[in-house]
């Protein structure tokens, strides 16, 4: 085996054996709190053109747990049950930035100061856009309650949640808390763990690749400052990449010299911003709340990332920050058993989505 591959190969055991066991206690805390966080409480709290509803949806998108991809269904589900165009914002932009298996996984790979910092700097964001949409698009509350009553009858059931609908069914009754549970931790180690698992590996083999192949005084040389930083918000923007996925490749950043700053730069605008939901956002939202979004998350980062820079300098904390040059690759047995427990729970998680892709195919070939 050449040289090259058998590093590569140690430093991308040596990284998921130090994710497994917080990735694991990040899914099990995100499935808890999906059990015992009701939906429409949810919905309730963001309706209306008030800023608190503004910070409200951005402090209960920051621990819910939906990644990129799923955060977007989720928002929109929200507008059309009467959401303001500020609140889908903030909930859209602090939900994927940041949650408890990212903020977990940060402490693992990045140290105790940047796992703090950072779902703050996701919160500050998440309501910096939120308050600029909602004064850029002026949007009545009219505009909003039309958005409510846009999926028909179904919508009148908030007044009357006991009584039959026009939608054939009474009200689901509330299942008792050791179903909540069990389905919450089933779609965190299904669903979510199947949405995030293709991304989390490529940004463990990332991290990998820069700490083999990319020298740390090459990287360094343009690694700080406001070139870092702006490097960082154009590399990030267009990303599809949860906050789970983008926590190895930042540490893979700063272990090859690349400031915390910009590496906080990058944790906020890749999982925040993608094209698809650049998309989305114009399409749904229209472009005042496109325009201030994006000058929400990539203004707030940036100031972030300045105020992070500062702050490990002026005080001394790089020696609260993990490097992936400093990580022991002698780990103990208990992260073995977590690393193959969370091998196992990945391929549980996409067995029925690759189960299916291949009775599709079967189906094709059979009908040529």
């Amino acid at each position: 085996m050449p040289s090259w591959l058998s590093d590569f190969l140690e430093n991308f055991l040596a990284i998921w054996l130090e994710s497994a066991p917080w990735l694991i206690l990040g899914l099990t805390i995100a499935g808890l709190m999906k059990a015992f966080i009701p939906k429409q409480w949810m919905q309730n709290q963001l309706g209306g053109q008030r800023r608190i509803n503004v910070i409200k949806a951005a402090f209960i998108g920051a621990p819910l747990p939906l990644c990129s991809c799923g955060v977007v269904p989720a928002a929109m589900g929200l507008r059309r049950a009467g959401a303001s165009k500020g609140s889908t914002v903030a909930f859209l932009v602090a939900t994927p930035e940041t949650g408890p298996d990212s903020v977990t996984l940060s402490y693992a790979l990045l140290g105790p100061f940047m796992a703090i910092i950072r779902p703050i700097a996701a919160v500050t964001s998440a309501i910096v856009a939120g308050l600029l949409v909602r004064h850029e698009t002026h949007e009545s509350s009219s505009e909003t309650l039309a958005q409510s009553k846009g999926d028909g009858c179904c919508a009148s059931e908030k007044a009357a949640p006991a009584a039959a609908s026009c939608c054939g069914s009474k009200a689901p009754k509330e299942p008792s808390k050791r179903v909540a549970v069990w389905e919450g931790l089933n779609y965190s180690f299904g669903q979510l763990l199947k949405d995030i698992s293709s991304w989390l590996l490529l940004g463990l083999a990332v991290a990998a690749i820069i700490q083999t192949f990319i020298p740390a005084d090459w990287l360094a040389q343009w690694g700080q400052g406001w070139s870092a930083l702006l490097l960082m918000t154009v590399i990030g923007v267009p990303m599809y990449i949860c906050a789970s996925a983008s926590t190895p490749i930042a540490a893979g950043f700063l272990a090859a010299g690349v400031s915390p700053g910009a590496v906080l730069v990058f944790m906020l605008a890749g999982p925040a911003t993608n094209i698809g939901t650049l998309g989305i956002i114009r399409k749904e939202l229209g472009n005042h709340a496109l325009v201030a979004y994006l000058t929400g998350v990539v203004a707030t980062a940036l100031g972030f990332g300045l105020l992070t820079d500062y702050l490990v300098s002026q005080y001394h904390l790089m020696d609260q920050i993990v490097s992936l040059h400093s990580m022991e690759h002698n780990v103990a047995w208990w992260s073995w058993i977590m690393g193959g427990a969370l091998l196992l729970l990945m391929f549980n998680a996409q067995w029925p989505h690759w189960l299916k892709v291949f009775n599709a195919n079967q189906k094709v070939s059979q009908s040529k």
